[in-house]
């Protein structure tokens, strides 16, 4: 049983300080709460301020998360391109609008929407990565030339996001293994993985093979099944499940 209505935490973080999550410290406080009905489900929406940047970071909840274990979690990165406009360069707003049809089906989850525009490299860098890769370079090429590593994301805003929300362990909707890696690296008990399936279109197909092949995401593209090399980070129950695509 929940020990604060969501409502409860933007008094109960007023005063919030603490000494933070990860290299850069970050700490978040929950700043405002409201209902968020949606063509895919009833949600609320919490907002977050944070010590770290001044963008801001929501988590899109369903159900009581509070004091739960095994919550459906998406960590979704937000893509203007896509999720907005609808390009098909990315599999960004099929991977969001999945993301909150599965959350709504759940009996408790959460959607936490990341305001790290291409991969944190920002919109305006991620608009020249794309004038590089339709010279002919990919994605990860793309991030390189740049001066960028291919992922600059950092997730602990999102781990102090879920601790905020007193959340025991997630079961986190992905099919990239950094973001298992980084919740666990940042404290949270990551204590399963729902695979993300998407299918690829003809637009963003070479982008999702360079993401399995150069950045590591359990993709496949054959139907064999990702068996597990020598190499390859442990991974949790669930975890040799295949799915399509995840940012």
């Amino acid at each position: 049983m929940s020990m604060h209505k969501l409502e409860d935490l933007v008094a109960r973080d007023r005063d919030h300080e603490c000494e933070g999550v990860g290299a850069s410290r970050v700490c978040v406080r929950v700043v405002g709460v409201a209902d968020l009905p949606t063509r895919f489900g009833h949600f609320r929406i919490v907002a977050f301020w944070n010590n770290r940047d001044v963008k801001e970071h929501v988590a899109i909840v369903h159900g009581d998360v509070q004091g739960e274990a095994h919550v459906a979690t998406r960590m979704h990165s937000e893509c203007l391109t896509g999720d907005v406009l609808g390009s098909l360069r990315c599999d960004c707003r099929d991977q969001l609008i999945m993301g909150l049809k599965r959350i709504a089906s759940e009996p408790c989850g959460v959607v936490l929407y990341l305001r790290q525009e291409g991969r944190g490299i920002g919109l305006i860098n991620k608009i020249r990565a794309y004038s590089l890769q339709d010279q002919g370079l990919d994605t990860v090429e793309a991030n390189l030339a740049l001066g960028f590593r291919d992922d600059e994301r950092d997730y602990a805003i999102a781990a102090h996001m879920l601790k905020s929300l007193a959340i025991r362990s997630v079961r986190l909707m992905t099919n990239n293994p950094k973001k298992v890696g980084e919740l666990t690296k940042h404290g949270v008990e990551v204590s399963g993985r729902i695979p993300h399936v998407i299918p690829p279109n003809e637009h963003n197909r070479f982008y999702l093979e360079t993401k399995a092949n150069r950045s590591g995401h359990w993709i496949d593209f054959s139907g064999k099944p990702h068996l597990q090399e020598q190499g390859d980070a442990v991974m949790i129950e669930g975890a040799n499940q295949q799915g399509q695509s995840d940012e």
